[in-house]
């Protein structure tokens, strides 16, 4: 710890034995022990997960740059969430915050934590003893086209084959498309009722997806308590089944990085 050293924070979380042991173990962003900082108010059994970091690397200017390395954005992310994880992994609720919340020193964490103290504090209850599950849908043609060698066959010439080899393609995919959207629609009922919440994020482009069977059609996330994960996922499943040119994933368990609101850093 040196006087150019900055507060980077992880998690809002209720202090227990349970954080107590997890902190003990884990290791932030920059290789750092992690620490609890609580309230103001002594009695309180809120606190925040926060780590020490070198201002050369994350104060304003250096973590920007940062952030625009892919590679050193997906380092960091690995590491912010496994400190998120390893306190729900030993039970905590957890209010995970966004990635590279940094405050000047701890003192600042402190005022944070007292400014929304009572907010905190109703969102933990709120997602105590549930988990956050994605259902992925994606449109995903089942099968290819017939080739240019069938329509050539019909009489066509290799031209007006290609052209109508694309036609037969394109009315395949816009097929998959509309059947995922069905089914999103009616998966959506089904995971709602096993849900005590659900929000709705933008579907992943394909670029940032990584291989998937097709265009992602929906991308959600839902509130699901802990004891429901099993059956939610069974489901959800069963329901997306005999669905032609339809995939669907269902993600997780994760803490729940959808369904709570970030502090504001202070710097």
């Amino acid at each position: 710890m040196t006087d150019t050293d900055i507060v980077y924070a992880y998690a809002v979380l209720h202090r227990t034995p349970q954080a107590a042991e997890a902190v003990a173990d884990v290791r932030g962003v920059a290789g750092e022990p992690i620490r609890l900082v609580d309230p103001t108010d002594r009695t309180s059994q809120l606190a925040a997960a926060v780590g020490r970091v070198p201002a050369a690397d994350f104060d304003e200017t250096p973590l920007k740059a940062h952030l625009e390395n892919l590679d050193r954005l997906e380092a960091m992310a690995r590491a912010h969430h496994a400190v998120v994880a390893a306190f729900a992994g030993h039970g905590t609720a957890v209010l995970p915050l966004r990635l590279a919340t940094v405050y000047r020193d701890e003192e600042r964490v402190r005022q944070a934590l007292d400014l929304r103290h009572d907010f905190f504090l109703t969102l933990l209850d709120r997602v105590t003893g549930h988990v956050e599950l994605g259902v992925k849908i994606y449109a995903a043609p089942t099968a290819a086209p017939p080739g240019t060698d069938s329509a050539q066959a019909a009489g066509l010439g290799a031209g007006r084959a290609y052209l109508a080899g694309r036609r037969r393609q394109r009315r395949t995919a816009e097929d998959a498309w509309e059947a995922a959207t069905r089914t999103a629609a009616r998966l959506t009922e089904t995971a709602r009722a096993l849900a005590v919440d659900r929000v709705a994020h933008r579907p992943q482009r394909s670029d940032l997806a990584g291989p998937a069977p097709g265009p992602n059609v929906s991308n959600d996330a839902y509130l699901v308590p802990t004891d429901r994960v099993d059956d939610f996922r069974a489901r959800v499943l069963a329901a997306a089944e005999a669905q032609p040119g339809v995939h669907v994933e269902v993600t997780g368990p994760w803490a729940p990085y959808s369904f709570t609101l970030p502090a504001e850093p202070v710097l």
